[in-house]
Formats: C-alpha cells, sequence, structure tokens
C-alpha cells in the first residue's frame, strides 16, 4: 500500500494532507524520513511528528445529530464545546465534511480516511440535503428556481440541485460543500437563514435521532455509503 493511502486510512487526513505531511518531511518509516510513493506493509512502523500511526483495526462510522454551538472540530481553543465532547473515544475518528458552528443536523465520522476522501471529494456528487428556516419566511417558488438555476458567491457560482419550498423556509439538495455555503447562496437571494438543519448525506437519513446523539452505521447503510463512493 502506498504511503499516502496508508495515513489516509489510519484517520491522519485525506490523501492530500498526508502527501504534505511526507513532503514536509513529518513521516518517517522504520525511523526513516518518508519519500511520496514510498509504499509499506505489515511489520513497518509509520510515524508522523514522532507518534505512531497504524491503520484502524475495525471500520467505524457513527452518525450524530449535532447540535447548534457546537464546532466540527477535534481541538479548538476558542470553541465552548466541539462535537468530540458528544462522541466515545475512537482512534483516528474524524468528521466526513462539516457543519458550521451554528448549523445543526446529520453529521457523518469515521476512522476510514479512505472513505472520507471519497464522500467528500466532488467528482462523487454526494448529495447532502437541508431543511433551511429564513428571517423572511417560506421562500416563493421564483427564489427556489433562482437557486437551482446559480447564484454568483464571491468564490464562484453554486447552485442547488433540488429546491422545494417548505413551511418557514425551503428544502434544498446540494452537492458541494463549501464554507457556509448554504447560507450564502440564501442571504444572496434576499433570504438570510435563521436556522440550518442538514437531514440526509448521500443514502443516511437524520431520522429521529435526538440532538446530541450519536449511532453506529448498521451494516447496510455503510455499504450503501461504500457503494456510493465508488469503494465496493
Amino acid at each position: 500500500m502506498r504511503l499516502q493511502a496508508f495515513l489516509a486510512r489510519a484517520g491522519v487526513g485525506s490523501r492530500r494532507k498526508a502527501e504534505r505531511l511526507i513532503l514536509e518531511g513529518r513521516v518517517r518509516v522504520n525511523g526513516a524520513v518518508a519519500r511520496l510513493g514510498q509504499k509499506v506493509g505489515p511489520g513497518d512502523v509509520v510515524e508522523v511528528d514522532g507518534r505512531r500511526v497504524e491503520l484502524p483495526q475495525e471500520r467505524v462510522v457513527l452518525a450524530l445529530h449535532k447540535p447548534r454551538g457546537y464546532t466540527t472540530t477535534r481541538h479548538d481553543p476558542h470553541a465552548a464545546h466541539t462535537v468530540f465532547d458528544l462522541l466515545p473515544d475512537i482512534p483516528g475518528l474524524h468528521p466526513i465534511g462539516r457543519l458550521d458552528r451554528d448549523s445543526e443536523g446529520l453529521l457523518l465520522l469515521t476512522n476510514d480516511g479512505h472513505l472520507t476522501l471519497r464522500l467528500t471529494h466532488p467528482r462523487y456528487g454526494v448529495r447532502k440535503v437541508y431543511r433551511v428556516y429564513t428571517e423572511k419566511g417560506t421562500l416563493p417558488e421564483a427564489i427556489c428556481r433562482k437557486l437551482v438555476q446559480g447564484v454568483e458567491l464571491e468564490d464562484g457560482p453554486a447552485r442547488a440541485l433540488f429546491c422545494r419550498p417548505a413551511p418557514g423556509g425551503a428544502l434544498l439538495t446540494l452537492t458541494e460543500g463549501r464554507k457556509r455555503e448554504v447560507r450564502r447562496m440564501l442571504k444572496a437571494v434576499g433570504y438570510p437563514v435563521r436556522r440550518l438543519l442538514r437531514v440526509q448525506v448521500g443514502p443516511i437519513r437524520l431520522g429521529n435521532l435526538p440532538p446530541g446523539r450519536w449511532r453506529r452505521l448498521s451494516e447496510e447503510e455503510v455499504a450503501a455509503l461504500l457503494r456510493k463512493s465508488g469503494l465496493e
């Protein structure tokens, strides 16, 4: 297995991040500074910044109902709460994508960096469904059509795959995951978001999972995610 794939699978981060760590000389294999593209196998000792990393013994995928006020990070000196305050201590566990501090709803987490890379890469177009409530109430059909046609943001155009008016706001489907993208899109059309709840990621639904609670995905749900990501 190539070293960058090993690091991603071990939960260090995406393959791109792993490549950066290798190029920065922060990775060692059997005590020697690693090379990009180097292969590792059973018995090799891999360290990042002097700390050994290993492949997880078992793939874990969790669904968390993220409450408002929690940041999607493991360590943040400026945050009162992080999502990891709500989760079990599982080596290599990290979020698949993000929800900003003021947003709520479904957040998937795993110890499988390769799965994370696939599910967050634009190429695979994983759909995310959001229930939004706006300061001006229900979106008119015309505004929904505008969001589907696309709006211009400071970092380029953005569009929804689907938009349907719903009481107090709308139901939106996107595949991208740019920073605060849904909020910025709604603001661009004159409907600032009051509340944002993610209700679905790919085939996984939030359902009736209470805020602040988590559950482990079933084998069938994990298999569905693997199919969606092209890993099965």
